[in-house]
Order: C-alpha cells, then sequence, then structure tokens
C-alpha cells in the first residue's frame, strides 16, 4: 500500500473511482438506446476542446467539457433532422473533431502531439489537483443526472414514442443523455483516454447484463465492476509501468468474458427449468393431452 503515500497516486485513485462509478451510470441508458458507440464520436470531438484549452492557456478539461457538450448536442441534432446524410454529417464532425484537436495543439506555443498522448490513452503522474476538482464536479452532475433522473430516462431509452404519449419531454431528456454522456468522456480522458473511455461507458454493463435483466440490477453491477476495474487498472498501472486507459480496458473485457461463461450454464439451466415448469404446466390442464392428440390423429 505504499503508492498511497504518492499525491499523484492518490488524485489518480480518486479520479479513477469517479469514473468507475459515472462511465457505467451513464453507458447504461446509451446501450439501451443503441447508441454504445456515441462515447466514442463524443471523445473525438473532445480533443479540440484539448488543443483550444492548450492553445489559449486555459484548463484542457474544462473547455474539453465545453467543446463536447456542444458536439454532443449538434449529434443528437444531427440524429433528429439528419434522415438521409446524417451518418455523412457524423462522420465529418468525428474526424473534423479529431483533426482540430491536432491542428490546434501543434499552433499552441510549446504544443505538440506528446501533449495529446495523455488525453488520448490516460495517464497517471499527470492528474494535477485542478484535475481532480474539476472530475469531482462533472461526476457530481453525472451522478445526480443519472441516478435523479433515471425512471424519465429509462423511459425514453426504452420506447420514445411511448414516453411521449405519457407526456415526458422526450426531446429535452435526448438532449440531456447526450450532454450527461459528453461530461463523462471529460471525466473520463485523465484516467482511461479520449480513445478509450467508450469501452468504459459500455462494457461494464453488457457484462452485468450476463447476470441480470433488472435495470436496477444492471446498473448497480455495472458501476460496482466499473470501480472495480478503473481501480484495479490504476494500481497495476503503477506496478507494472503499463499505460491506465489499456490496462483498465482489457481488465473490463476480461471481466465480461469470465461472467459470460460463468452466465451460459446458468442461462441454459434456467431455460431447462422453464422448459420443464411449461410442460408440467400443460400436463396440469384438463383435456390438454387428449386435445392434443385429436389434432394429430
Amino acid at each position: 500500500m505504499e503508492f498511497l503515500n504518492y499525491a499523484f497516486m492518490q488524485r489518480a485513485l480518486l479520479a479513477a473511482a469517479l469514473v468507475g462509478v459515472t462511465a457505467p451510470a451513464v453507458g447504461i441508458y446509451l446501450v439501451q438506446r443503441r447508441q454504445a458507440l456515441m462515447g466514442d464520436g463524443i471523445g473525438h470531438v473532445a480533443m479540440t476542446g484539448v488543443g483550444l484549452g492548450f492553445l489559449l492557456s486555459t484548463s484542457p478539461v474544462w473547455m474539453a467539457t465545453a467543446v463536447a457538450v456542444v458536439g454532443a448536442v449538434a449529434m443528437e441534432l444531427i440524429r433528429w433532422y439528419g434522415k438521409t446524410r446524417g451518418d455523412i454529417a457524423l462522420a465529418m464532425l468525428f474526424y473534423g473533431g479529431m483533426a482540430g484537436g491536432v491542428m490546434l495543439i501543434n499552433l499552441a506555443p510549446g504544443g505538440s502531439n506528446a501533449n495529446l498522448s495523455s488525453y488520448l490513452f490516460g495517464s497517471l503522474s499527470t492528474v494535477s489537483e485542478e484535475d481532480v476538482t474539476a472530475i469531482c464536479l462533472l461526476a457530481a452532475f453525472v451522478v445526480l443526472v443519472t441516478v435523479g433522473l433515471r425512471r424519465q430516462l429509462f423511459a425514453v431509452s426504452q420506447d420514445e414514442e411511448f414516453a411521449r404519449v405519457t407526456g415526458l419531454p422526450v426531446r429535452a431528456l435526448n438532449l440531456l443523455t447526450a450532454v450527461t454522456a459528453a461530461v463523462t468522456v471529460t471525466v473520463a480522458m485523465r484516467v482511461v483516454g479520449l480513445l478509450l473511455v467508450s469501452a468504459l461507458m459500455v462494457v461494464p454493463v453488457a457484462a452485468a447484463q450476463q447476470l441480470t435483466r433488472s435495470f436496477a440490477a444492471t446498473f448497480a453491477i455495472a458501476v460496482a465492476i466499473g470501480i472495480s476495474v478503473t481501480l484495479g487498472g490504476t494500481v497495476t498501472s503503477y506496478y507494472q509501468d503499463v499505460p491506465p486507459g489499456a490496462t483498465i480496458v482489457l481488465l473490463t473485457i476480461g471481466v465480461f468474458i469470465v461472467l459470460t461463461l460463468l452466465a451460459t450454464p446458468l442461462a441454459r439451466r434456467r431455460a431447462r427449468a422453464f422448459a420443464a415448469r411449461d410442460t408440467a404446466c400443460t400436463a396440469d390442464v384438463p383435456g390438454a393431452r387428449g386435445t392434443s392428440d385429436e389434432v394429430t390423429v
């Protein structure tokens, strides 16, 4: 436990724990909406914000947050109105964001592509006190939205038409989900990296779904997996001197594989139990067997 004596590790572990909570908390709604790759697209756009932060000598985290929110809103508007050319517009937005980030950081005084590495793939030693403050504030917003509005967000994610009929403000909730996803991306970029954050938003949810189909249980298990892999990956990165983002994502995929292997025989056992129960119920219904025989004849 000597790593706890270092201030940079204390900051990194706190940031990792917050990422472990927020990424799956938002990811469960994106998975329900079949927008699993939305975080990846927002990560591309956020690169422009990081480049602007270096160019303007301001906090890259806050600047990336602002740009990512604008990009997420633009993505949601394209999803609504870009019926025929929406995919092309999204592609230009994603790749333009990445190219803009590379260009801006090279225009910044003393800037180079090397400065982007810690934001693209995560870095333990570069998490500053200012970053931790920003991450704490942004994570509080994400938790407030994803937990406080969980019923409304789940209803919209499951069936937009039904949610609209019940009187929910579907467009406003969709925009809020997109903004929350954008904030989550910037929360995670210092630990996991912009290019890998989408995996942490999706894979823990997919792993949790191997064990349960209940929304509340899936939410809780996904967050537990997120916290475990982010903290475990951060500590492993410290001892083995490997990239934290890659380590965390590989651990997450490993958890998914293990839970899938464990859940498969359980699913088969449940299916056989349900089949046996249905057979028993059919046999207990008066005339059911006779009716079946008559039809066969």
